[in-house]
């Protein structure tokens, strides 16, 4: 199962197709069995945005269990981990930039869980996915200000 993430626009963010030779963010319009994700948004465009593993596995987050969302440190760090989530958080903010928009909402959650409703709404600024510290909270509606 995969952690999925998705971003509502005014207008749409245009297409790129994940290529497995070119690390590197894709972003897709809904498939049907998708669509439902899209109730959960105030903007009329909604796009599936894929991290460097194709799905949003890369992107930094943490599950929704018993209500919260916990988050285990075992002290010891990867690098090649943290490469890729730094890859991953600055890739982001530069497609969220880059769409011109005052707001972008984002919604994460399992892959096929696109009913499920977001357990949280925060507001954040643009510059707090960069933020080493930062986890995507599964069921999470983060609304990011961009400008």
């Amino acid at each position: 199962m995969c952690f999925v993430l998705y971003a509502g626009t005014s207008m749409p963010i245009p297409q790129k197709e994940w290529r497995n030779d070119v690390p590197g963010l894709s972003v897709e319009a809904l498939t049907e069995r998708e669509s439902p994700i899209a109730v959960h948004f105030s903007k009329p465009e909604v796009r599936y945005i894929g991290s460097t593993s194709g799905c949003g596995c890369d992107f930094p987050h943490v599950m929704f269990q018993n209500g919260d969302w916990p988050w285990f440190d075992d002290g010891e760090h990867d690098p090649e981990q943290e490469a890729s989530d730094r890859y991953n958080r600055e890739a982001l903010v530069n497609l969220l930039q880059a769409t011109g928009e005052q707001t972008v909402e984002l919604y994460g959650v399992w892959d096929g869980d696109f009913m499920t409703p977001p357990a949280v709404r925060e507001e954040i600024a643009l510059t707090v996915i960069v933020d080493p510290s930062f986890r995507f909270r599964e069921q999470g509606l983060y609304v990011v200000r961009v400008a």
